[in-house]
């Protein structure tokens, strides 16, 4: 019920706004693998170096609230290429989860209306896309170069550059050969401070810096072929890091993404919004640039209006708030959370002990790293105590973290009486909003959910 058959979106997406064919922007979409907010220059970190980034930002609009609609690869994809909140993409919303053959993508309305389509690196991986039979990015992996040189005189492209840096393993060293120095980084919050630790975050910024080295070349050939000043610009991540307490969850390590978007030839410059946008907010901002009516189903609104505006701070006082969500990564642990400026609030819909098998490495929405075997094996000691369980441990039914007195998200007050209200309000207002966008899982609780549960694990 949440999709249009997709001849039909196609029929009704060949009709364009006043766009005149030959002022259609090319749009380059830099998009990261595992990458966390703030880990840039112009954010801030001052451990890391990120020119390409900062570039970017600096020539156009600087996000300061961007999240991910899931904290997964694949269903962030998906729904950054569907312009949908990826619980309405049926197995899509799950890690490794295929897109229905009817689900309309930017690719395909682009494609649809004299847009050529390209992509090197990591597409929707490691969804196999069954229903479709083909994939929502070019199969394989094409040079930017060559894809230029292929194109049609004047013809506008879509190229997406998945980077595979800072996905998990690293390289051995890398950060300390990209310069940087672990005893002067600023560790994400409820990490361990200890040597292997910050050794690993070296590394992890080490990735980082690699995959914005890699978009600087791809700017460089927009510039020499004189296309740079007619191509939106996107840099962004699909998730945050793949640390404990980060990837896979709902706190700000695992959805707040870095993003920034330039078009020197029509977004002022050097701005800085904080208005709350999720990246499905993307598909219809694109096609709303390229002059196609974005299908009904996108449930996704366009930022074009903030992208255009002169001014800085909060522009769309309706933006004060980006829902998030997870289904299953490796394990099913379903969840949903409001984000405002003031509250944090997570609704998990399982509370269960999470299924540890003899010898497992526990938890396997964790990605595999020397932090988190530094942890586990640390787990008794007094100071890893109140850390282990907060990143390992089963959560409650509701959380609720107040940003203005924990920014850091590690004091869960849904149970203190003084935040009773804010917790009602947070709560009735999350339920509202997975109603408002047709939510399965808006009246999913108790039983009905454990036997959900029991049938998903049969089927891992």
């Amino acid at each position: 019920m949440f999709r249009l058959l997709f001849t039909v979106v196609a029929l009704s997406a060949v009709a364009t706004s006043c766009v005149h064919a030959e002022d259609r922007p090319n749009f380059l979409i830099l998009i990261a693998d595992d990458w966390s907010y703030p880990h840039a220059g112009v954010l801030g970190d001052t451990s890391v170096k990120t020119p390409t980034f900062d570039r970017i930002a600096g020539e156009g609009v600087l996000f300061e609230h961007a999240f991910v609609c899931a904290p997964s690869c694949s269903p962030s994809r998906s729904a950054i290429l569907s312009g949908q909140h990826h619980w309405r993409l049926d197995g899509a919303a799950n890690l490794g989860g295929s897109l229905q053959a009817d689900v309309p993508l930017i690719t395909d309305l682009l494609l649809g209306n004299g847009y050529l389509i390209g992509k090197f690196g990591k597409g929707v991986w490691p969804s196999q896309h069954v229903y479709r039979k083909t994939k929502p990015l070019p199969d394989g992996h094409e040079r930017f170069a060559k894809f230029l040189d292929r194109r049609a005189a004047g013809q506008p492209f879509l190229f997406w550059f998945g980077g595979v840096d800072p996905h998990r393993p690293y390289d051995e060293d890398i950060g300390e050969r990209e310069g940087i120095d672990p005893n002067g980084i600023q560790l994400p919050p409820g990490l361990p401070d200890h040597p292997i630790v910050r050794k690993d975050v070296s590394n992890y910024y080490g990735e980082v810096q690699r995959f914005d080295r890699e978009c600087k070349q791809l700017l460089q050939q927009l510039e020499t072929r004189g296309e740079f000043k007619n191509t939106v610009v996107v840099m962004t991540s699909d998730n945050g890091m793949p640390f404990p307490r980060c990837k896979a969850t709902l706190y700000d390590m695992g959805t707040r993404v870095p993003l920034a978007i330039s078009w020197p030839e029509s977004f002022p410059r050097n701005r800085r919004v904080t208005d709350f946008v999720g990246l499905q907010d993307l598909a219809p901002t694109l096609l709303d640039l390229a002059g196609v009516r974005p299908p009904g189903s996108m449930n996704a609104r366009s930022v074009v209006d903030i992208l255009r505006s002169q001014a800085s701070g909060q522009i769309d006082p309706e933006r004060d708030h980006v829902l998030t969500g997870m289904e299953r990564h490796v394990e099913c642990n379903p969840q949903r959370a409001l984000r405002t400026s003031r509250y944090l609030l997570i609704k998990n819909f399982y509370q269960g002990e999470w299924p540890v098998a003899p010898n497992s490495d526990y938890n396997h929405n964790i990605d595999p790293s020397p932090t988190k075997a530094y942890m586990l094996a640390n787990r008794d000691l007094p100071e890893m105590k109140p850390l282990f369980e907060r990143a390992f441990e089963a959560r409650p039914r509701i959380e609720l973290y107040d940003l203005k007195k924990d920014p850091q998200q590690l004091i869960n007050v849904a149970g203190d009486a003084a935040y009773a209200a804010a917790r009602d309000e947070m709560e009735n207002r999350l339920v509202a909003e997975l109603a408002r966008t047709e939510d399965p899982r808006k009246n999913l609780s108790g039983e009905i959910f454990e036997r959900f549960r029991k049938r998903e694990s049969r089927r891992q």
